[in-house]
């Protein structure tokens, strides 16, 4: 029998069952498509050395350069601000509203240490540095080893709290002795985006006063953050809370924590619960989104209230007949939820409609159009912007473009993603605000990264590829994602809930938060970390074809094979020809049969079959009223791109 190519279009198409979708690929994990062809994707290496990871879970990324060429990126965690520079972490997390007056029990023996505060407000798991430490004769602690970063293990009451020095102490020890300033990390929030089981959640007279609700309404936000850049001044604010600026320019700036008072971008008179802020690149102006009606009164936040600040100036919010500040609010939806820079407009997305804000000058500065309805955005960072267009999931089960108008964006893997029918484990919209969205625009592609069904953590991927149309879904998880520029790769983070966080060095440190690693990606071909280097296990699958005796037109068969068949006759396979590009190592193709589309598929006898770099053709025995073929690698070293694949194939009876 002749050899007979079997063509599959581009892209996935997961809303129907493989045998309704021969010619097409149907699964996949860790592939792209580049010129209609399939392709195992780029690895990835962690940056900075092994041992360093940043506490809890990465929520935003930006990259920019300063003035003096120098290249940063800021990631904001769920426990504080890292800065990266030089292939190194830097703590610049803002500290909160000192405790002065502190002191110190100890006890020989123990590294336990009580600080002695009246109602200070602290409470356990929350970072803290001490400074101004002094110690009496009784302890053998000196203040250098106390004026460390610490995580608080225990609250016995509201008059103090423990931390754990690094070794015992040699002294008989103080009692509510000495003295010490406390330095609380800010808050950002909780890790994860859960239901408040709080004694005050929930319905009125649930369960018994004073205890924790065992069921809940109400879902407690993931700490987020804002992250933009005025210039070389890195502008990052805590999602409902407040703003705060890093001078890059500044004199040893790396030694610098952010703060509401720097030199020059002071933001002690910005609001101090806002959504989302974002500046305004062309004109320099400020955005505090979902913000305060009065600034310094949390109580007036409204989250459809928009408020932006005198031009060139990130402090002055009071509108005058002299300066460019001012405010507005939306009136469709109920709280903005994402928002993002264009061309030389401002994106903005409410939960139901979508905004165009550009700036016009004086007197009115900005205006303010709505360009769309029903296409509300999931999340703050499922937004992103490539190709001269904003992309952005709904929480409504779908994708939108704005390119000048609100488009829909057709998808094939839709019901994949947002469907939790049967056994299919869609998005857990109980945490949508982790949801994240990032170019790559080495490949022309749009990532959202989300968290499944039953998880409360992004575990999955979705692409879209918009040079080549098509889409692709997979299991790299990661938390942030920026694209290639300022860098010469994308840099992403992967968060693990049960690592313990090495940087910054935290006495008593546990895993309460877990960590997350920086990677570079789209380097070689492997997956590169502390743990060593593994194998990216690439796979992609094509939906079912079936086979039939080509008829002539007076009805006789012809005994041609037609793979447009409609499942009368069995099929048998007796050789196929593989066919790769840029393959290195080796790569298994895998021949899955079946008799009937409800029936398990199983490996043809013989393989799966290892192609080798010199694999001409490859004999096999497969038999099947449906076939399909898995293309995959398993070992460090393995990439290929597939092109066609060829059989050898005949019908083989009807049973």
């Amino acid at each position: 029998m002749a050899l007979k190519k079997v063509d599959f279009a581009p892209g996935f198409n997961k809303q129907s069952v493989p045998s309704a979708l021969p010619g097409q690929w149907v699964d996949g994990d860790f592939v792209r498509f580049r010129y209609t062809a399939p392709e195992k994707i780029g690895g990835w290496e962690q940056l900075t050395a092994a041992s360093k990871t940043l506490p809890g879970a990465a929520r935003a990324q930006l990259a920019w350069t300063s003035l003096a060429g120098e290249r940063y990126a800021a990631i904001g965690t769920s426990q504080g601000l890292f800065l990266y520079y030089g292939n190194d972490f830097f703590d610049i997390t803002p500290l909160d509203t000192a405790i002065t007056g502190c002191t110190i029990t100890t006890v020989n023996g123990s590294n336990t240490v009580t600080i002695n505060k009246g109602s200070h407000g602290l409470a356990k798991g929350r970072y803290v540095t001490l400074s101004a430490v002094t110690v009496t004769a009784a302890s053998d602690y000196t203040p250098a080893e106390l004026q460390q970063v610490y995580e608080i293990l225990t609250v016995p009451d509201i008059d103090k709290f423990t931390i754990q020095a690094s070794r015992a102490e040699g002294g008989t020890g103080m009692t509510a002795a000495g003295a010490a300033t406390v330095n609380p990390y800010v808050e950002v929030g909780p890790t994860f985006q859960t239901a408040g089981y709080g004694w005050g959640t929930y319905l009125w007279g649930d369960s018994t006063w004073g205890t924790e609700r065992t069921v809940s309404n109400v879902i407690l936000d993931p700490g987020n953050w804002s992250l933009d850049n005025f210039g070389e001044v890195l502008v990052a604010t805590i999602f409902n809370g407040k703003t705060f600026t890093w001078n890059a320019g500044a004199s040893g700036p790396r030694g610098i924590r952010a703060s509401q008072s720097t030199t020059n971008f002071n933001t002690t008179n910005n609001p101090t619960a806002t959504r989302i802020s974002i500046v305004s690149d062309r004109d320099r102006h400020l955005f505090h989104l979902g913000t305060e009606t009065t600034i310094g009164d949390t109580t007036t936040q409204d989250p459809m209230f928009v408020r932006f600040s005198n031009q060139e100036d990130l402090n002055t919010y009071a509108p005058t007949a002299t300066n460019t500040a001012g405010t507005f609010r939306l009136d469709t939806g109920n709280q903005i939820r994402a928002a993002i820079q264009g061309k030389d407009y401002i994106f903005v997305a409410t939960d139901l409609a979508a905004y165009v804000i550009q700036f016009v000058g004086p007197p009115f500065t900005f205006s303010v159009r709505q360009v769309g309805t029903n296409c509300g955005c999931i999340g703050q960072h499922a937004m992103s912007y490539a190709n001269g267009a904003v992309w952005w999931m709904s929480a409504e089960g779908g994708f939108f473009v704005y390119d000048g108008t609100v488009k829909t964006l057709p998808s094939l893997v839709e019901d994949f993603v947002f469907s939790t029918d049967g056994d299919n484990l869609g998005i857990n919209l109980d945490s949508r605000d982790v949801v994240y969205s990032s170019p790559n625009s080495l490949y022309t592609e749009i990532n959202w990264f989300y968290p499944k069904s039953g998880s409360d953590q992004i575990d999955r991927c979705v692409t879209y590829n918009y040079k080549e149309n098509v889409w692709t879904t997979s299991s790299l998880a990661r938390t942030t994602y920026t694209d290639q520029g300022v860098f010469n790769a994308p840099y992403a983070t992967e968060y693990t809930a049960t690592a313990t966080p090495v940087f910054p060095s935290i006495l008593g440190i546990t895993n309460l938060y877990g960590a997350s690693i920086y990677y570079a990606h789209e380097t070689g071909t492997d997956q590169v970390n502390s743990s060593g280097t593994t194998s990216i296990d690439a796979f992609i699958r094509s939906g079912d074809w079936d086979i039939t005796s080509r008829k002539s037109a007076l009805g006789q068969a012809t005994g041609v094979a037609d793979y447009r068949g409609d499942g009368e006759y069995f099929m048998s396979v007796r050789r196929f020809i593989p066919d790769f590009k840029y393959q290195t190592g080796n790569a298994q193709v895998t021949l899955f049969v079946s008799s009937y589309p409800d029936d398990v598929a199983v490996s043809s006898p013989l393989g799966p079959f290892t192609i080798t770099t010199s694999t001409d053709k490859v004999d096999t025995r497969a038999r099947g009223r449906l076939v399909s073929v898995q293309i995959a690698n398993t070992a460090v070293g393995e990439s290929w791109r597939y092109g066609t694949l060829r059989l050898d194939a005949q019908p083989d009876g009807r049973r």
